[in-house]
């Protein structure tokens, strides 16, 4: 964690594009299908030994966090014809290849690379594409507390609709959205090998598209499981992995008293597997000059939520987009205010026996997957619950992989354009930052435990 201002201006050197919409690496929005790019850039701090937190935050991994160095990539997304007309199946694939150099090493990455088939608006597809997960904006929030964009994508075989779809028989006043999928993650983790992924989400809109006022509401469901752990386990390190332990993880089901059904004591009386995600609502206001959204994801790994010992923990925010432009030197276009908090986790007592009390949530932690809700030693979720690399050389090391998870964070960011052709984006984030419950933060002369950082990042991109 710093304590310093950060500020980063990019300037291409080459922007070539090609299609519909291009992307830079430093924006983390979804891209449209029928796209492809081509970019070469730089990167940099004042202190080579920790980038911004900003400018590799949020941006599917393919930053580096330390260095110097400059980045050429180049991709593509595209919907093939399969010869049924507008509304028959299609063709989907995607790619993209990321080479970074720095001082220290060049390093590839494949943040995309996919292929599936597409059926009006139902999808198939095998491998890692780039997604958004919860309700939140996709480009100037902290990222959706669950899954942000802040690591590479984990890659899976997922079924559903990305877009909301209307509900038969509602004459489009009821919309969902849907997606079911199961993944692996790496195998170079710090502690647990073959691990599993499930991941689902669920959301409904009430409001046709053109509806002035539109509630949204829904939510997701993360786990991992089946791995290898040397904690909390049988002699061979095996988690649950059976047919039986795949739907107590999709179920989220404490384990059924089956005849010849057995679980480590740990999973016996826990769930099968590392549980976590959001329930979300929003409203989204329709104008004439502008569209409102205001949402609220609150956040669960266990049955605070339900209980709702945790309820002041989660996301809230209010995003603000014009629809008009009048052709000013400078606008401002959208804008945004967020604030995150995580402090409460129940409270600091963990204790069921009343019925109620199940504090110390410890969000994207697990006592057998002690690398955490990370991949590739990223943070899936929010940036702001930071990894113990990224915090250990001030505050001394830890054995999980999250070592900061107990946070507050206020964050404004705002997007908007000056002579016309050049797009400017303001981002700047302040967060109060103190640990864990069992492992707090060390207390300095000036503060009894909260470390604070302020980020801030600013970027022009002429198109």
């Amino acid at each position: 964690m710093t304590n310093r201002f950060c500020c980063f201006i990019c300037i291409f050197l080459l922007f070539l594009s090609f299609g519909s919409k291009a992307q830079s690496y430093y924006r983390p929005e979804v891209m449209n299908n029928d796209t492809s790019w081509i970019e070469i850039g730089g990167f940099g701090a004042d202190n080579p030994e920790w980038s911004p937190f900003w400018l590799h935050s949020n941006q599917w991994g393919t930053i580096p966090k330390r260095g110097l160095g400059g980045t050429i990539r180049g991709g593509f997304r595209k919907l093939v014809d399969l010869g049924a007309g507008e509304n028959g199946l299609k063709l989907m694939i995607g790619a993209e290849a990321v080479e970074n150099v720095t001082q220290e090493k060049a390093g590839f990455l494949l943040p995309e690379a996919y292929a599936g088939v597409k059926l009006r608006n139902w999808e198939l597809f095998a491998g890692r594409k780039k997604q958004q997960f919860g309700l939140t904006d996709s480009t100037m929030s902290t990222g959706a507390y669950s899954m942000s964009g802040n690591a590479l994508p984990v890659p899976r075989i997922q079924l559903g609709v990305q877009k909301f779809t209307p509900v038969p028989f509602t004459r489009k006043w009821v919309s969902f959205l849907a997606t079911y999928s199961d993944g692996v993650f790496e195998n170079s983790r710090l502690v647990t090998r073959d691990l599993k992924l499930h991941q689902k989400q669920l959301y409904f809109r009430i409001g046709k598209e053109d509806s002035p006022v539109k509630l949204y509401g829904g939510g997701n469901h993360q786990a991992q499981w089946g791995g290898k752990s040397p904690f909390y386990t049988d002699s061979t390190g095996q988690m649950p992995n059976t047919l039986t332990d795949y739907w107590l993880v999709v179920t989220a089901a404490r384990a059924p008293g089956l005849k010849g059904y057995f679980l480590p004591s740990h999973d016996s009386t826990n769930r099968v597997g590392n549980h976590l995600g959001s329930v979300d609502i929003a409203v989204e206001i329709e104008t004439f000059g502008a569209t409102w959204m205001l949402y609220r994801q609150n956040v669960y790994e266990d049955g605070s939520l339900f209980k709702l010992t945790n309820i002041q923990d989660g996301l809230n925010g209010l995003r603000i987009k014009r629809k008009n432009s009048y052709g000013a030197g400078f606008e401002i276009r959208e804008a945004l205010v967020e604030f995150l908090y995580t402090k409460n986790q129940g409270g600091d007592v963990w204790s069921d026996t009343d019925g109620k009390k199940l504090g110390r949530d410890n969000y994207f932690n697990h006592a057998q997957v002690r690398d955490g809700w990370t991949y590739f030693r990223r943070t899936i979720g929010s940036p702001f619950l930071t990894p113990t690399e990224d915090t250990r050389w001030r505050f001394g090391d830890w054995g999980g992989s999250i070592s900061n998870n107990r946070v507050w964070v206020g964050h404004i960011g705002l997007k908007g354009t000056f002579l016309q052709s050049f797009h400017w984006t303001l981002k700047a984030s302040y967060s109060s930052n103190e640990g864990l419950y069992d492992q707090p933060f060390e207390a300095t002369p000036f503060k009894a435990r909260a470390a604070s950082q302020f980020s801030g990042y600013f970027s022009v991109l002429k198109q």
